[in-house]
């Protein structure tokens, strides 16, 4: 079956929107013929002869240690090993498989990908309500953004199935989105003038509050843009910035976490429909455990690209910056919530109307203290 080279791990083909579709198609109804194998679980005589369930998974950001060390292992290894051999899968990266962030949701929903990982930032192209909980600025450590997540995700999850037709497996965190500076830096005050990468609309939206230049620019295009200088300062992620060489080229580092790279991962409605009952069983009593080991990862990563852009010595030699780390302290803080309130959470809300107020101050208003209805 050609197309579904385009989904292999061996390197994926970029492909058009109409070829995607069709070999999306015709990968949906491979996946469902695959998963109707029964709806309880063989015994292992059944076992031996009835064909595993076989998956095929879109995961998220290709070589950075939340796909290596937890993605790809889980979906590879460890989840046929628990179902002993019931249930297969392999995974691709999105940014490998020839999709653009801002269609995975709508790919999904159409069954394209039937499974599938996105950035809930590039999400908001199409469903700017779903980006609440981690708008640039909201959440400054990790606790704030365990909050928001667990008080979003009940709306997040009736959202995405009953507009999209989305079953909402997991939620995801990146490291803590900083920002690495050329020139120094005391404080969020000094971003004014700037010019910074930014990498979503509530990113940009938080700079421009603090009279800065947004210069919304991929990922892989970071330190070509910073060598030529067409942009000095960069929010990405603490150890991602440090993987790429940031720290080489960059020497002060502001450490509050403006953002936090929050993914979703989900399943087509009639993809996760056509599973066997005891697979579902299994992904809803694994998927938790992936998700955690993903937090726990971001957490800890987020502090270790800390460490080594300062020159730690428990990290590698080439890794081992001699930035300076600026901490945040009480006025920052007052910087940090006003540029929210004023600009950031305003302008989502004047994107997205009503419904976004009415979310908002339904799940996360509470939290914050902040309201959006009356703005």
């Amino acid at each position: 079956m050609p197309c579904l080279r385009n989904f292999s791990a061996d390197g994926p083909q970029r492909f058009t929107t109409i070829s995607r579709l069709a070999c999306g198609l015709l990968l949906a109804t491979t996946l469902q013929v695959c998963a109707m194998t029964g709806t309880t679980a063989p015994s292992s005589t059944q076992q031996a002869s009835t064909p595993p369930v076989r998956l095929r998974i879109v995961g998220g950001l290709d070589s950075v240690s939340q796909y290596t060390r937890h993605e790809q292992p889980f979906w590879t290894k460890v989840l046929a090993e628990r179902s002993a051999g019931r249930v297969q899968a392999e995974i691709v990266p999105f940014d490998r498989a020839g999709i653009r962030g801002q269609e995975a949701l709508r790919l999904i929903q159409l069954g394209v990908v039937p499974f599938g990982t996105s950035l809930l930032s590039q999400v908001a192209s199409l469903a700017p309500e779903l980006s609440a909980p981690d708008l640039a600025g909201l959440n400054p450590d990790i606790a704030s953004v365990r909050r928001a997540v667990h008080a979003f995700r009940p709306l997040l999850q009736k959202t995405l199935k009953e507009r999209y037709g989305v079953e909402l497996l997991a939620v995801y965190a990146y490291p803590g989105q900083v920002m690495f500076c050329k020139r120094p830096l005391s404080g969020l005050a000094d971003i004014k003038g700037r010019r910074v990468r930014t990498s979503s609309a509530s990113q940009s939206d938080f700079i421009e509050a603090l009279g800065g230049t947004p210069v919304l620019t991929p990922f892989s295009e970071v330190m070509p843009h910073m060598r030529s200088n067409s942009i000095e300062c960069a929010i990405t992620g603490t150890m991602s910035g440090n993987t790429i060489g940031l720290h080489e080229l960059t020497s002060h580092l502001f450490a509050m976490p403006l953002n936090w790279g929050l993914s979703l991962f989900v399943a087509n409605g009639a993809s996760w429909a056509a599973l066997p009952a005891d697979v579902q069983i299994l992904l809803r009593e694994e998927l938790p455990k992936l998700e955690n080991a993903i937090w726990a990862e971001s957490e800890q990563e987020t502090l270790d690209g800390i460490a080594c852009n300062s020159g730690a010595a428990r990290c590698e030699p080439n890794r081992r910056g001699k930035m300076v780390i600026v901490a945040s302290n009480s006025r920052e803080e007052s910087l940090r919530r006003e540029a929210f309130s004023s600009t950031v959470l305003a302008r989502w809300i004047q994107r997205c109307g009503p419904v976004c107020a009415r979310t908002w101050d339904q799940s996360l208003a509470p939290l914050t203290g902040i309201n959006a209805v009356g703005r």
